[in-house]
């Protein structure tokens, strides 16, 4: 390396020779959108045919990658030059690369920088392509590139005019100094080239001056070379500062950026390949049977079905992999993707006139993985390779899908049939499939490997009595969408489903995740039999919906619904509801691009208060999600146990303008009708307080008069706790589904642990018992809205522990009505206390057997 003696006269402009041989292309070319986009900055891009990164000009080195990968140069005239080798090579994490310089080193034009082995780039990497871009541009006036083919160390390809403005990060700013909270970055490798070019593109929208810290080290947060050299990695704490007139709002949206990954997709854990042994270990452990002739699998939507097994095949597409035109390959893409668009939008706005909002966001889900950047990224690179854009397509969907697939969390990992499905829907657009609705014979019980969400919004309830699937969870879209049409299901099955020759009878029982094989004549008859029973008493009980639910010794239970809609709300009271024990509020808060404002709360809140009269409740929960119930535009940076972390209140007090706004909204409409709030994951005495604070404070200033107030109980403090969380509330709602898994500590979502997950464990019931006996202390009531509440075999037991409200899903209020009018309050009181005394599950439902009249 040279030492410099002396600094050099300023010149006006700079001549950047080519620092590697090849082929120029214009920046705008690049298949990344940040370079493409100039959020790093502009300049060039060569594909490389030498294998030496050189430098262009004198100057000093004063970033270089720990991946080896990127070096910054600053010429005397203080413009910094970027190169970066190969796109995506960040994650090679240094292999197949060798420098020889260091941040500080004085070089020479033409002098070796960094050599690097194209042959396993080009294996391993996106692409070759290597940019060269000036990323102070503020410092540039006009910028010229050539292009064609050049040599290393010959050919100019970058004459730089410098501009004569004074930087504005010199200038002192006005204003307070604007701190962010901590923020944990989500990004697999950090805050490498691409992310950072991002953060600095954004920060020029704002005047502030802005520095990103880390411990004592800090940079302005403009410089993307400063932000690369803090060299800040994964689950690293960073915080923002700025001064200026527009500070707060400058730290806000970039404390936003950051915990949303600032482009990358942080979902998704930057893992090595898994090794075959850990492959295989990783499956989840299935049931098996003893019985030959007894397919057991996870329950994923309950009901009986009878009828004749046909196992759907997937469609074989012919694929040609290579083509001559990848301009014309991309159109075609292109094209496919936004015909694409459309069949998924004809599909979301098919599920949403059929009352169903919160199934309609699965498919609003779908607009968004057609539009993943990732995605597109990948195919394209595919296309640069001289791929046709059916196997780009491909190739970058399923590969994708794989690492879902792979992921331990079994919610995300069940994400990846949606990607597949609308992978398949672009591939069948680009090889001209044409796309039918499946016919099938009539009592078909469907065998699948896995079904798709689409599979199941075209399926023909009418033909189809049931399926089973190889594949899948029960808290897949495709589960979620079998139980809100009523169709018997089971997914993760034994793999000897698929041996099953078409036409085979069967009895299928969603409810206990069987399928009885080569059933007999007299057995089919027998379910039948049962079947018409149970469609003949819910026409009985559909019958006598309106009429009040009390047992025959003259306890009454009011029975009400759980609902996310107004189409909800009114079809609940055509069947008998008594009013509406959970409206979850969330449902309205998905598939969106911003949260609903204040005035279409209100209007949603009222019209159910004015759906219901003046007769009947609403209570209303707050907004309750993470864990499972990510939403697009709340930043929610990526949890080891989303279930223990941020989400239900704690998200709120995160977010306590979205809290106050909704809070505002329900207060505005609590005047047309009987309307309650309640919070959800309340475990601390402290929250409920704060909670209650903050409403007290928005109705004071909207001179409201108060409106009752209560707690969901789902988490076993709060159980425990009850006789002291009683003296700040109104009343409990008990959530059984999360009550049970906090309390188990099983993931209810869980392919294997699924069926263990029973809310009529001993344990659970114990906890019940606590809500009620601290509740009652106090004079106040306790419902319970999650899953037990509409089932059969758990109602006297909740009826026997002191439970006042039941709030089902809606298709079961007549039915449980029906039933708590056949029951003897006494029995039930007797029934509970044998209950609390059992030790399993199982116990407790053999004391409550199904009756089938």
């Amino acid at each position: 390396m040279h030492t410099a003696t002396a600094s050099a006269p300023p010149q006006t402009s700079v001549s950047l020779l080519a620092p590697l041989s090849g082929s120029l292309f214009a920046i705008e070319h690049v298949p990344d959108p940040v370079f493409a986009q100039k959020m790093v900055g502009d300049g060039i891009a060569i594909d490389p045919t030498s294998q030496s990164l050189l430098a262009p000009c004198d100057g000093e080195i004063i970033q270089l990658h720990p991946s080896h990968h990127a070096v910054t140069l600053r010429t005397l005239q203080g413009l910094e030059v970027l190169m970066h080798i190969g796109l995506d090579t960040v994650a090679l994490r240094g292999k197949g690369f060798t420098p020889h310089v260091k941040v500080g080193d004085r070089v020479k034009t033409g002098e070796a920088l960094i050599d690097f082995d194209a042959d396993y780039i080009a294996l391993h990497a996106k692409s070759l392509l290597t940019e060269m871009v000036i990323t102070n541009g503020d410092r540039v006036q006009t910028l010229i590139g050539r292009s064609g083919s050049v040599t290393v160390g010959e050919d100019i390809i970058l004459e730089v005019t410098l501009a004569g403005a004074v930087d504005a990060e010199t200038a002192t700013p006005v204003g307070e100094q604007t701190t962010s909270a901590p923020i944990v970055i989500p990004n697999p490798i950090g805050l490498h080239a691409r992310p950072a070019a991002v953060l600095a593109n954004l920060a020029k929208h704002y005047q502030a001056k802005i520095q990103l810290h880390r411990g004592n080290d800090s940079a302005n947060v403009r410089s993307v070379i400063a932000l690369m050299n803090l060299q800040v990695v994964q689950k690293e704490t960073v915080t923002l500062t700025a001064i200026g007139a527009d500070a707060k709002a400058a730290v806000l949206a970039l404390t936003d950026a950051i915990a949303r990954g600032l482009g990358e997709d942080v979902s998704v854990p930057a893992v090595a390949p898994l090794k075959p042994a850990q492959s295989q270990q990783s499956q989840p452990l299935r049931p098996r049977s003893t019985d030959a002739n007894l397919l057991l699998g996870v329950s994923a939507s309950p009901g009986l079905a009878v009828g004749q097994t046909y196992r759907v095949r997937e469609d074989v597409l012919s694929i040609v992999e290579t083509a001559q035109n990848p301009v014309a390959e991309k159109q075609q893409l292109d094209a496919a993707i936004a015909q694409a668009m459309l069949e998924v939008e004809a599909v979301r706005a098919k599920v949403e006139e059929q009352g169903k909002p919160d199934k309609a966001a699965i498919f609003a889900a779908h607009r968004e993985l057609l539009a993943d950047p990732e995605l597109l990224d990948v195919a394209h690179s595919y296309l640069d390779q001289g791929k046709s854009a059916a196997f780009a397509w491909k190739q970058a969907f399923t590969a994708q899908a794989e690492q879902l697939a792979r992921l331990p969390n079994a919610l995300f990992a069940q994400r990846a049939n949606d990607l597949r499905d609308v992978g398949q829907r672009v591939l069948r657009l680009l090889v001209g499939a044409t796309a039918t609705a499946a016919s099938y014979p009539p009592n078909t019980i469907l065998l699948a490997e896995d079904l798709t969400p689409s599979d199941m919004a075209t399926l023909d309830r009418e033909v189809v009595k049931g399926f089973c699937t190889l594949a899948g969870g029960a808290t897949s879209h495709v589960a979620i969408l079998a139980r809100s049409m009523g169709v018997p299901a089971i997914v993760g099955a034994e793999p000897r489903l698929l041996e099953l020759p078409d036409g085979s009878s069967v009895i299928l029982d969603g409810s206990q995740g069987t399928l009885r094989l080569h059933a007999t004549p007299d057995e089919l008859e027998r379910v039948q039999q049962r079947i018409a029973q149970q469609q003949a008493r819910q026409t009985t009980d559909r019958q006598y919906a309106t009429y009040p639910a009390v047992t025959i010794d003259g306890y009454r239970v009011e029975v009400v619904a759980n609902i996310g809609s107004l189409n909800d709300a009114k079809e609940s009271v055509a069947l008998g509801g008594e009013g509406v024990g959970l409206l979850r509020t969330e449902v309205m808060f998905m598939a969106r691009a911003l949260a609903p404002s204040e005035e279409e709360q209100t209007t949603l809140y009222r019209s159910i208060l004015q759906v219901l009269g003046r007769d009947r409740s609403l209570i209303v929960r707050t907004l309750d999600v993470g864990g499972d119930k990510p939403l697009s535009y709340l930043p929610m940076p990526h949890e080891e146990n989303p279930f223990l972390g941020e989400r239900g209140i704690r998200m709120a007090f995160d977010q306590p303008d979205m809290l106050r706004t909704q809070l505002r909204a329900l207060l505005r409409a609590s005047g047309a009708g009987t309307l309650r709030v309640m919070f959800p994951m309340i475990g601390r005495l402290e929250e409920i307080q704060m909670a209650k604070a903050i409403l007290e404070e928005e109705r004071q200033r909207l001179g409201i008069a108060p409106i009752a107030v209560g707690i969901m109980i789902e988490v076993p403090s709060a159980a425990v706790m009850a006789e002291q969380f009683a003296k700040e509330v109104d009343f409990f709602s008990i959530g059984t589904n999360d009550l049970t898994q906090y309390t188990l500590a099983m993931d209810r979502g869980h392919p294997k642990l699924a069926p263990y997950v029973d809310s009529l464990h001993p344990a659970v019931l114990q906890l019940i018992a606590q809500t009620v006996k601290g509740a009652s202390q106090h004079g106040k009531w306790v419902g319970v809205c999650g899953g037990s509440a509409s089932d059969p075999q758990a109602v006297p037991l909740l009826l026997g522990l002191g439970v006042k409200e039941l709030s089902v899903s809606i298709a079961t209020i007549p039915s449980i009505k029906a039933q708590i009018r056949t029951l003897n309050f006494a029995h039930c009181q007797t029934l509970a206390k044998q209950a609390l005394t059992l030790s399993t599950a199982a116990a407790v439902r053999a004391l409550c057997p199904l009756v089938d009249e």
